[in-house]
């Protein structure tokens, strides 16, 4: 029988602490093989986990959780953390249905202080848990890791020049790999590369301090000297003293991988009784060739082979891609055409359009505020901005969508990638709200295509012929078996909507839009089979309603099925089943959705049949309707 690694004989968190350095070393090794191979078979965030192993493992050895707690930004680096506390056994389950989550989760263990997914919120959060500490006399560390990338968002600032005030010990872990998922762009990326280039402040401060508390009588008057004029010191080697302008005490830059001096560093913040900036720099995709050479390919990979690096799923062409080459083919067209995006050139599909029109594109960082609103300055001055951001990360731009665009009726294109579920990342990263909200704003013209052809064709319209705010949502992945294009757009898109009626039949109707058409269809074929016809009719746009004989026409039916990628509430059920009230007191509207909680992970196709939502979920509900 095999002795147990040293991982396996980690019973308690807490137990690390009785490793020696050679034995924490051999554990890193450990823990970066059982994270490459989960990955490989799971997929999920693979660079930015290798990167942090090192910085983890020291964070439990200096500090004591859960009573210290550790505050994770975005969440995309958690995974040695979700090992060393205790879901060793689980953790070959990440992301799958009823596994662990891929980020931190509070309802799945005590050591996850804080849920994540978006970026730039871990200063604010564990700032708040620190001041909360504060009140009840709670002694405990408060420590938020927050990446360079995710300095680039506004709230990591708020965060910083508020929390630089606190008189008590408050650390913040720079995590600075120079990347985001994407290389990082702005000042602060430049900021960070000028301190990363010349590590010597610390060094030369110690070795002058130990040099004067050797100096008899006067060592000590002259170190005090030193201390109070510590800024200038600063100044002079780095030109910037950005941290400790805001409050911090800085500390830093330490290489990320070097166990000894991580350890060394941390328990120094540790015992400050001030806010405390860590600048940790490490290497994503460290300890894996592959993702070392390719950081941002393993940043959230699919399933791959361990020994090649190579990914196992076929390449097919996504709606991503596809977005990408139909803004190319407008931007040659076209030289007022220009695309943005928040830090997701790649995600986005917009790699070749920033190389081959780098005048034309902007990305503006993990800033999806700042996009919008630039979008909007850029349409006031007769551009025509595509900013391409996921649906999930869009949310955080509502005001700016309401203020900035819609309210001055410019002509911006809301790009709204991974719109509806996605399956793996989970609560944090489902498309499920777009709909809803943008649905309130005035003016604000939503499309939601069905086939990379529809698509294409509205991107189309959208840049060529409508002259307003306009959303085109479509999902992750690549498209489903119907690959048409219904696209017919008339004068009166924005009062009387646009809709595709792909069969009739005299028993029910069945309403749906966008990527859920081929469930639908599925349910229809079903139903068909079990003696009940269905009419479908699929919205091209989701911002106006069917209206006259189409309306009557369903009102007639008195049975109305509506069938939504939204959370409850957030689709256009309950408008529909209002208008068709108005013709019919009694015409029963139903609706499957993905319910009024927060949607967990899965496939998409785990999904799909766990709320109901699959081809024959929807038969079978709309069967139970109709009895």
């Amino acid at each position: 029988m095999e002795n147990p690694s040293l991982l396996e004989q980690l019973r308690l968190p807490g137990d690390i602490k009785d490793l020696s350095l050679d034995q924490l070393n051999e554990l890193c090794d450990e823990i970066r093989n059982k994270i490459i191979n989960t990955v490989s078979k799971n997929g999920g965030h693979l660079a930015s986990n290798l990167g942090v192993v090192e910085l983890t493992v020291a964070l439990h050895y200096v500090f004591d959780l859960p009573q210290d707690q550790i505050v994770w930004d975005v969440g995309h680096q958690c995974y040695t953390h979700k090992i060393l506390t205790g879901r060793l056994d689980q953790i070959s389950t990440i992301r799958k249905e009823n596994g662990l989550s891929g980020f931190p989760k509070r309802c799945e263990s005590i050591y996850d202080s804080f849920n994540a997914g978006h970026s730039s919120t871990s200063i604010s959060a564990a700032f708040g848990i620190a001041s909360a500490k504060s009140i009840t006399g709670d002694q405990s560390k408060t420590i938020a890791v927050i990446g360079d990338g995710a300095l680039s968002g506004g709230l990591a600032y708020e965060g910083l020049n508020n929390a630089g005030r606190f008189k008590k010990n408050f650390i913040v872990i720079l995590n600075d790999n120079n990347m985001s998922i994407s290389r990082n762009v702005g000042s602060m990326a430049r900021y960070l590369a000028e301190i990363r280039m010349k590590p010597g402040y610390i060094k030369i401060k110690e070795r002058v301090e130990a040099i004067l508390n050797h100096i008899p009588v006067v060592g000590g008057h002259i170190r005090n000297f030193l201390q109070s004029s510590k800024s200038a010191l600063k100044n002079m080697i780095y030109k910037s003293t950005l941290f400790e302008d805001m409050g911090f005490t800085y500390l830093g830059p330490v290489d990320g991988h070097d166990l000894p001096g991580l350890i060394s560093l941390l328990t120094t913040a540790k015992g400050l009784a001030e806010p405390v900036v860590v600048h940790v720099v490490t290497k994503k995709g460290c300890g894996y060739r592959f993702a070392e050479e390719d950081p941002a390919k393993f940043h959230g990979i699919g399933a791959f082979d361990p020994e090649t690096g190579k990914k196992l799923a076929k390449k097919i062409t996504s709606y991503s891609d596809s977005f990408g080459e139909a803004v190319m083919e407008l931007a040659q067209k076209d030289d007022r055409i220009c695309a943005i995006t928040a830090a997701m050139p790649g995600g986005t599909g917009l790699l070749k359009f920033m190389r081959e029109y780098p005048k034309r594109f902007f990305d503006v960082g993990i800033a999806e505020e700042h996009a919008i609103s630039m979008a909007g300055g850029l349409a006031k001055q007769g551009m025509v901005p595509v900013a391409a951001i996921y649906s999930t990360f869009l949310q955080r731009a509502y005001d700016q969508i309401m203020q900035d665009i819609a309210m001055l009726h410019l002509h911006v294109i809301l790009a709204i990638d991974r719109a509806g579920l996605v399956g793996d990342d989970g609560a944090t990263h489902h498309g499920v709200f777009d709909v809803g909200f943008l649905r309130q704003v005035p003016g604000m013209l939503i499309l939601s295509p069905a086939s990379l052809a529809e698509q294409k064709d509205m991107l189309s319209w959208a840049a060529e012929t409508y002259n307003g705010p306009v959303a085109v949502r479509y999902p992750r992945g690549g498209e489903g078996s119907y690959r048409d294009s219904a696209w017919q757009p008339g004068e009166n898109v924005e009062t009387e909507g646009l809709l595709c009626c792909h069969r009739r039949g005299k028993d029910v109707t069945l309403v749906t839009y966008g990527s859920m058409l081929d469930n639908v269809l599925d349910a229809a074929e079903i139903l068909s089979q079990r003696g009940i016809e269905a009419t479908i009719l699929r919205l091209l746009t989701v911002s106006a309603l069917p209206a006259g004989e189409i309306l009557t026409e369903m009102s007639e039916k008195r049975r109305v099925i509506v069938a939504e990628e939204v959370c409850t509430g957030s689709g256009i059920r309950e408008a529909l089943a209002w208008e068709l009230r108005k013709l019919c007191p009694d015409c029963r509207v139903d609706g499957v959705d993905l319910g009024a909680d927060f949607v967990t992970h899965g496939s998409t196709k785990e999904l799909y049949r766990h709320y109901g939502l699959d081809g024959e979920s929807i038969a079978n509900y709309t069967q139970g309707v109709l009895s």
